[in-house]
């Protein structure tokens, strides 16, 4: 596997991102933009890459009984895993459908977001591909992109156009319906809208008690995280305005911390790139640099305090002072 084979991620093959890790500690990577984020650093853990040579990274999700990670590589059409154990990188699925976003859900088992086939799957135990949801009211879906599951089992989902646009992280198609934010219920077979509107619904995820969705609006000027209220009979209330980004900054996917903090893949540029952090009033507590904008991130590690980041060409990890979400 291009960029990985060799097991050595501060080797720099060509083309690859350049790294060095940060000979002392504290990392000075990690940066406190605010005091409060002084609690979830570790003095001495430093960002490390762990993997490199993929074209997009995106969707990384964590499997604690096989001490590995999942993630995607969009446009080279694979699912990749990086093994805790040995350090090893291996593919885990190719052709992926252009796989994009990916979770659990809350029987251990891979939901993914597929660009190619738009549609949302779900990978048994025995590794059969059960289809969640692929249209709606007669019309496909449109580019399903990212994905949590909640404690009750419902899986929600983004559906922008970003995979049928054109040919590189998927195939170029004509859209059949809005873009949309979705509720599919497995167990009743229902699949509804929960938000039309954003313009663009990218990342996702809920806060620590699932009494808010946070919606990453990727095409607002300027771009957006929004809030809504989740309902009882699960639908959503309106979306309000949570962070609002500065000109030229790019929020992508997310997850949260069990304090509510918002670890947001960001970029894009020089100062930028890496993970933002936000608290639950919506302000920035601190930035992980990285030398490429990340687009993912996802907990994990035996106790979930091990932040796992998908940068664009590159894997990359740090652990922290904090564990993240379940379900995340």
């Amino acid at each position: 596997m291009t960029g990985a084979s060799d097991g050595d991620p501060n080797r720099t093959p060509r083309n690859e991102t350049p790294w060095e890790s940060s000979p002392r500690y504290p990392d000075r990577r990690i940066r406190s933009l605010d005091p409060s984020f002084d609690r979830y650093r570790l003095m001495n853990a430093g960002v490390e890459k762990l993997a490199g040579g993929t074209r997009w990274g995106e969707g990384p999700v964590w499997f604690g009984a096989h001490r590995c990670l999942l993630w995607s590589d969009i446009p080279n059409n694979r699912i990749l895993r990086w093994d805790e154990e040995t350090g090893g990188v291996t593919v885990f699925r190719r052709p992926s459908n252009f796989a994009n976003g990916n979770t659990r859900d809350r029987e251990g088992r891979l939901v993914t977001c597929e660009h190619g086939a738009r549609r949302v799957t779900r990978t048994e135990h025995d590794g059969r591909i059960t289809v969640i949801a692929d249209g709606h009211e007669g019309r496909r879906l449109n580019s399903p992109n990212d994905v949590v599951v909640k404690s009750d089992g419902t899986i929600w989902f983004t559906d922008p156009l970003f995979g049928i646009l054109g040919d590189y992280e998927g195939d170029t198609a004509e859209s059949e319906r809005p873009m949309a934010v979705y509720r599919a219920d497995p167990a009743r077979g229902t699949l509804a809208v929960v938000a039309e509107g954003i313009n663009a619904p990218n990342g996702l995820a809920f806060s620590p008690d699932e009494s808010l969705l946070y919606i990453v609006e990727s095409r607002a000027e300027p771009r957006r995280i929004v809030a809504c209220a989740v309902r009882g009979d699960g639908t959503l209330g309106e979306p309000r305005p949570f962070i609002t980004t500065a000109p030229g900054e790019t929020p992508d996917g997310f997850r949260l911390d069990e304090a509510g903090n918002l670890w947001c893949g960001w970029g894009m540029g020089e100062g930028m790139d890496g993970v933002r952090v936000f608290n639950s009033a919506g302000a920035p507590i601190g930035q992980i640099d990285l030398p490429e904008r990340a687009a993912n991130v996802a907990f994990g590690g035996r106790h979930r305090n091990r932040l796992f980041m998908a940068g664009s060409r590159s894997l990359y990890s740090v652990f922290v002072h904090t564990r993240g979400c379940a379900g995340g």
